[in-house]
């Protein structure tokens, strides 16, 4: 294999496994808000306060993973 096919292999794998765990952190955030709500509607305010603010950390795991991906296709 070339240089250029293990960079463009890396990128992809570092992006392609880098958002498995927003994407699932972000589903099971979503799952217990909802749940939450359901089960308590007077504090849905709170709740999706404290959602929304987990679903931002965790979608910034998925942009750093993002910028390791763009180092590994121009960079290196």
């Amino acid at each position: 294999m070339t240089p250029d096919v293990m960079r463009l292999l890396a990128a992809g794998l570092a992006m392609g496994l880098g958002a498995i765990g927003p994407g699932v952190g972000i589903g099971l955030v979503g799952l217990g808000g909802t749940q939450a709500i359901g089960r308590n509607p007077e504090a849905g305010g709170v709740i999706l306060t404290n959602m929304i603010l987990a679903i931002a950390f965790a979608e910034a795991v998925a942009i750093y993973a993002l910028v390791i991906a763009l180092i590994l296709l121009f960079v290196v």
